[in-house]
């Protein structure tokens, strides 16, 4: 990966959309770019959970003056990214980076055992909900012509693990979604597809049970990520990158 002090094409505050904000590697990454004094969009499916968020967001800044803005929205659903980026849009303008950190897993299964909605449910927020944010979002940044896109991926979008296969699914079809986007884009934009590493939160949690609590936790995980995410440039398009 190139590294630069400025990453992304540009220096100082930067506006960072990230989609899954409320909890696990999501959140602990928006406090920690807030922490660094740039500007985080966030949204998530749960309002108790964004209004809690904010408060920590915005705690040593008055409620007039935040330059955060976090919204109740499902990316599973178009409808709901649209309305999205025409808010983002009208507030914010285009974001300088998109981490599309949404995810889901099913349930430890073997693939015969797992409910036909479970599967649904984690190609549809995975997969779909990763288009469905390209799709309303990258107009506007292809025609500035800059722009970061890091899309959420895993170990095992890099190879298999029995009982999770819905979930490897999906993660191999962010790579390869990654890499046909990059071939897509202007130069001087890129989009990667990042793997955060075995962190434990609550997704971990369900697969490995009590033997997560010895990975490492997202705080401790976010200062690594959010420099790297911040010192992507247009020479990383196409990466499939590891924190």
């Amino acid at each position: 990966m190139m590294m630069s002090l400025g990453g992304g094409g540009g220096t100082g505050r930067r506006t960072v959309l990230i989609t899954g904000v409320t909890k696990g590697l999501g959140k602990a990454l928006a406090i920690e770019l807030a922490k660094g004094g740039h500007s985080v969009i966030g949204c998530s499916r749960s309002q108790d959970k964004l209004d809690s968020l904010r408060s920590l967001l915005s705690s040593s800044e008055a409620a007039a003056e935040s330059p955060h803005l976090l919204l109740n929205v499902d990316v599973r659903s178009n409808g709901s990214v649209e309305e999205l980026a025409r808010v983002v849009m009208d507030k914010k303008g285009v974001p300088d980076i998109i981490v599309n950190n949404a995810g889901t897993i099913n349930k430890n299964n073997k693939i015969w055992e797992v409910p036909v909605d479970e599967f649904d449910a984690v190609i549809d927020t995975n997969v779909k909900g990763i288009a469905n944010v390209l799709r309303h979002f990258l107009p506007p940044m292809t025609q500035r012509k800059r722009g970061i896109i890091v899309n959420t991926s895993s170990g095992w979008g890099r190879s298999g693990a029995a009982l999770v296969a819905p979930y490897c699914a999906s993660k191999w079809a962010v790579e390869g979604l990654t890499k046909s986007v990059a071939k897509e884009l202007p130069q001087g934009m890129a989009v990667v597809a990042l793997n955060p590493g075995v962190i434990n939160t609550d997704m971990l949690a369900s697969c490995f049970g009590d033997s997560s609590s010895l990975y490492q936790a997202p705080d401790a995980w976010a200062g690594k990520a959010a420099a790297m995410i911040l010192n992507l440039t247009g020479a990383d398009n196409g990466a499939s990158l590891t924190v």
